[in-house]
């Protein structure tokens, strides 16, 4: 997912900057009017947890590996503006300190993870917690299924970048793209919707994207 230089061409890492560079600013704008104290360790230690998590990858097939992205569990613990910030952190240290994704790709990368892993799995989400009953297991499940379709959808977006930098046939590299991230999903759903139970049974109130009404608190 972590997209190196020189496989994505400047036209779309500088558009994908721009979109991203924006919708950041919009979120820190928001964060500053918004984000209340006890929320900002929440921020700091979702920050480590993805970082440390991505950094460990596990067999998938075929000689190919995976890591947890972690955008749209960050999305439901500290909401999906506050998530972006913290892929945005997380991926800028990554791409400094360890060369995991090219600096002039950081773009593209924060748009695929960030963004749409953030932002658009949070919006799947909450159209599944419409449609699943209002239980602590229709909650979990609609993490789990939103987190599997945020990493389907982050490495769509990557074979559309590669594609319209003539890097690879878009009929070639999505296929493969998805056919992998299909298998990463899985992981990545295990792993949000455990998390996401962890924090509830000890912490509900630190779950942003966890019902205000204190009778669907107590269903959960």
């Amino acid at each position: 997912m972590h997209i190196p230089d020189g496989f994505v061409s400047a036209t779309v890492n500088l558009s994908t900057g721009a979109a991203c560079a924006a919708l950041v600013g919009v979120a820190v704008a928001r964060a500053n009017r918004n984000l209340e104290a006890q929320t900002v360790p929440l921020l700091s230690v979702t920050a480590a947890f993805i970082f440390a998590a991505q950094m460990v990858n596990f067999p998938v097939a075929a000689g190919t590996s995976g890591h947890f992205m972690g955008a749209l569990l960050a999305a439901l613990l500290l909401g999906p503006w506050n998530a972006l910030i913290v892929m945005t952190v997380v991926l800028v240290l990554q791409a400094l300190l360890f060369a995991d994704g090219g600096i002039l790709a950081l773009g593209s990368n924060l748009f695929n993870m960030g963004v749409v892993g953030g932002l658009a799995g949070y919006a799947i989400f909450l159209g599944l917690t419409f449609l699943l009953p209002k239980t602590r297991t229709g909650f979990l499940t609609s993490g789990a299924v939103a987190a599997w379709f945020s990493i389907v959808l982050a490495s769509l977006f990557a074979s559309a970048e590669l594609a319209l930098s003539g890097t690879i046939p878009f009929a070639v590299v999505a296929p493969a793209m998805a056919g992998v991230h299909s298998i990463i999903g899985v992981g990545e759903a295990l792993i949000t919707s455990t998390a996401l139970a962890l924090v509830i049974s000890a912490r509900p109130d630190l779950v942003q994207a966890a019902p205000r009404n204190t009778m669907l608190r107590r269903s959960l």
